[in-house]
């Protein structure tokens, strides 16, 4: 058994990993951290060969954590996990043994602990076995970006358009598009034959793309359209739904895949990427949220789980900042629990960020409920 230690300030992320690890059966989780200062207080009483550090973490970072256990023990493995690629070349400069985006694929978890055991065994002086090694994955992130990588790496488009076309395509997976509607989509303000002829050029692209990372035949043309047919694929947006739709009811059984499902949504549905026709799903899967947290917060608040529904609140007031529903909320659990500061406070944030955006004041079952919590 590979001993490890965890360390990441998002306790449901910290979770996550753990049960992720647990169920590999080959690592024994030591210790699970939320922050750097209280591993370096502990390092002398802890017995591991592998740290997985988040880079983010508040205060000492995982970057500076890994130096300081490094110095502490040049033998201790490191590995980092972030949402951030941009952190690849100063996390590698560090001598890491492996660097993991989020969401960390089960597929890409058993290629890393393969790596350290493989390391573990040169260390020991052990000839190592022929292993087959874990197949290539695909994995396509659509909250907040819109990203394709193959074996953790990006993959490289031909053009924007081509990658367009292949997100457009993930968004309609299994469903027919015809040509005009692609046209009418990506290309709507084009002269309709230079646009057709686009489109063919991309799709020769996507094709041979798809074939080179093992998905020969995936795109399907029929009756003047196409239809996407892949399979065997990591999406963060259709994980999202998949969670949502088998779990229709919260409960005791299940609160841990919705909790997932919550840290799966990390922004919105290809914002960053300015698509004129992801403006519906952005709002459908926005909506799917939204309805999930409410669930969520009604469970907690019935199992009395104060803090967990605290903390799916400021969620919620976080993607939906203009939510009266969800500060008053917020206003009556601060109240309830003898918090009238921060009762006032998140409302005078509130009216500010109302007035500011859309110069409105709130409505006056909120402007009550703010006043009786003045009034004790």
């Amino acid at each position: 058994m590979i001993r490890a230690i965890l360390v990441d300030d998002e306790k449901l992320a910290l979770q996550l990993m753990e049960r992720k690890l647990n169920d590999l059966g080959s690592v024994e989780v030591v210790r699970a951290f939320t922050d750097a200062e209280s591993v370096i207080r502990e390092l002398k009483d802890l017995d591991f060969q592998v740290a997985f550090l988040d880079i983010e973490l508040a205060g000492i970072s995982g970057l500076d954590l890994a130096e300081i256990i490094q110095e502490w023990n040049s033998a201790i493995h490191i590995v980092f996990i972030t949402a951030y690629r941009d952190y690849a070349i100063q996390a590698f400069e560090l001598a890491s043994i492996d660097y993991l985006l989020k969401p960390v694929l089960i597929s890409r978890l058993e290629k890393t602990i393969t790596r350290i055991q493989d390391q573990l065994l040169l260390k020991n002086g052990t000839i190592l076995p022929n292993k087959k090694q874990p197949s290539t994955s695909l994995k396509i992130i659509c909250f907040n970006e819109f990203g394709v990588y193959h074996n953790e790496e990006p993959v490289k488009w031909k053009t924007t358009k081509v990658k367009e076309l292949f997100a457009l395509f993930i968004t309609h997976l299994h469903t027919y598009l015809n040509r005009d509607t692609i046209i009418n989509t990506i290309w709507p303000d084009h002269d309709y034959d230079k646009a057709k002829i686009q489109l063919h050029t991309c799709i020769s692209h996507l094709r041979k793309m798809l074939d080179s990372l093992g998905f020969k035949g995936s795109l399907l043309f029929s009756n003047q359209g196409y239809t996407l047919e892949l399979d065997n694929f990591y999406c963060d947006a259709i994980e999202f739904e998949r969670l949502i739709e088998r779990n229709p009811i919260v409960k005791k059984e299940n609160i841990k895949e919705l909790e997932t499902a919550v840290l799966l949504y990390t922004g919105e549905y290809m914002e960053n990427n300015h698509y004129e026709w992801t403006k519906v799903k952005m709002q459908t899967t926005r909506e799917k949220l939204f309805q999930l947290l409410q669930k969520m917060i009604d469970y907690y608040t019935k199992e009395k789980q104060f803090d967990k529904k605290k903390h799916y609140l400021h969620i919620l007031l976080k993607y939906n900042p203009y939510s009266e529903h969800a500060l008053r909320q917020l206003m009556i659990h601060y109240s309830d629990e003898g918090n009238r500061g921060d009762a006032v406070k998140i409302y005078h944030e509130f009216l500010t960020h109302l007035q500011t955006d859309l110069g409105m004041l709130p409505d006056q079952t909120t402007i009550r409920l703010y006043e009786s919590i003045l009034k004790g």
